[in-house]
């Protein structure tokens, strides 16, 4: 599903643009909502509607989504059909997205998939066909290897809950992949710079922030600098820079800004410390980040500031246990 970018990273890809009424937006929240709730049967049909009530047009992520919870109901006529629409009419190219989306999975067997999977990747490699492709080539690979292992310890957590042997066993894979490609995106950091979207393409450019995102502190803390630099020059997104802030702030034992980082334990999931939490959803929406409320939906987790400054300073103890 193209909500979400893992891990811990997640970003609201529905939003109201040119050609859409307040009905379609309206309409897809409702789609969303019921998504999370697991009801894909009726997310699915949601998603038609709003198509409907907007002259069949639809953004190209919201058809996503849509092919996405048909995938999920088990109507995979509705979800090719919107994945081939927006392969064929609106040159979707994101071949790392669909074949590492466990959403998807069920459509994996049937005939339509791998002439699918054909039209995505001819549409990658000719949008890609003026970048450095010996770098989009290695930076596919990263994103998979980033990817592939995350999504499936999703569905894992989903179903045997957190802490499990089975999740264990695929953070154990995580870690190995995450050293590995942490090697191979310094070196292209060091000799290149970070490079943007138009040296080595959207996906390539989110796999420089993966990867640096999913790296220890210390490769952290070197790198934010440069990414820094690079939002300023247009080289990267606002919002990844965002978490990484985040991110670099609390293992420094500070308070995030954004409160886009979360922990899991055993008592439920929770958001990390964040400062001068009555403006949280301010910083948030002028980095291009959706409001704590709409984030926190993908865990089915409410929001109130009122009660999270109550929660905080318990939060905060939890925090200080874990660092011992």
């Amino acid at each position: 599903m193209k909500r979400t970018t893992f891990i811990l990273t997640f970003t609201l890809w529905t939003s109201i643009t040119f050609g859409q009424t307040q009905q379609y937006y309206d309409l897809v929240k409702m789609a969303d909502s019921l998504y999370e709730a697991k009801d894909y049967k009726n997310s699915g049909l949601t998603y038609s509607i709003a198509f409907k009530s907007n002259d069949r047009k639809a953004t190209l992520w919201d058809r996503y989504n849509a092919a996405c919870s048909w995938a999920r109901a088990g109507y995979p006529d509705s979800a090719f059909f919107n994945l081939y629409h927006i392969a064929t009419m609106m040159k979707f190219k994101n071949y790392g997205q669909v074949i590492t989306d466990t959403d998807l999975k069920t459509l994996h067997d049937d005939l339509r998939w791998k002439p699918l999977l054909d039209i995505i990747k001819q549409n990658k490699d000719k949008a890609e066909a003026n970048l450095i492709k010996p770098l989009v080539i290695q930076l596919d690979s990263i994103y998979l290897d980033d990817q592939t292992y995350r999504r499936q310890l999703i569905e894992i957590e989903k179903k045997l809950g957190w802490g499990s042997k089975e999740s264990e066993q695929i953070w154990d894979i995580i870690r190995v992949k995450d050293s590995l490609n942490e090697m191979a995106v310094k070196g292209i950091l060091d000799q290149y710079g970070w490079l943007g979207v138009d040296s080595i393409g959207e996906q390539g450019n989110k796999t420089l922030f993966l990867v640096i995102q999913h790296s220890n502190p210390v490769t952290q803390i070197k790198y934010l600098p440069m990414m820094r630099d690079a939002v300023k020059r247009g080289k990267a997104n606002g919002s990844s820079l965002a978490l990484l802030e985040d991110r670099v702030a609390l293992g420094q034992g500070k308070m995030q800004i954004y409160g886009s980082q979360l922990w899991q334990d055993s008592s439920g999931t929770y958001v990390q410390p964040i400062e001068d939490v009555e403006n949280v959803d301010k910083r948030r929406a002028l980095i291009g980040l959706q409001p704590m409320a709409e984030y926190l939906k993908f865990w089915n987790l409410s929001w109130s500031i009122e009660k999270y400054k109550k929660e905080l300073p318990i939060i905060e103890e939890k925090v200080k246990e874990r660092q011992k």
